[in-house]
């Protein structure tokens, strides 16, 4: 199963991190969260690994109505999108929330995982 979306940008990783939470914030996502795993995996396990973000989006009004359909989603919220580098390349990676409406089997959650999906459709095609 597919559960993302996934592009290389050609962006340096510190301004990809930037453009994609501007982008974000176009379409009404705050992050919420934002997770260096390469710091953290180095403090905890004294690993090394390439940098990786994860930032955890939040749009209010549409959690809200997610969560009226379904108490549970918020094991799936908030939106996570993550920024890293692979082979010297920046990628951004976007959650896909269609994979939602395969696992909460209600018709009421597909409306708005369609138009997540497009907000954040909208946010890929800007990076």
């Amino acid at each position: 199963m597919r559960y993302g979306t996934s592009k290389e940008v050609a962006l340096p990783f510190e301004q990809a991190v930037a453009k994609v939470t501007e982008e974000l914030k176009k379409e009404g996502f705050g992050v919420l969260t934002t997770i260096d795993m390469q710091e953290t995996l180095k403090k905890k396990l004294n690993v090394d690994v390439a940098r990786y973000t994860i930032l955890g989006a939040c749009n209010p009004p549409f959690a809200y109505r997610a969560l009226q359909t379904e108490e549970e989603i918020g094991l799936l919220l908030p939106c996570n999108v993550i920024v890293y580098e692979k082979d010297g390349r920046t990628r951004v990676s976007v959650f896909d929330p269609m994979v939602m409406t395969v696992i909460i089997e209600k018709d009421a959650i597909v409306p708005v995982a369609l138009e997540v999906k497009a907000r954040l459709d909208r946010v890929m095609a800007a990076m």
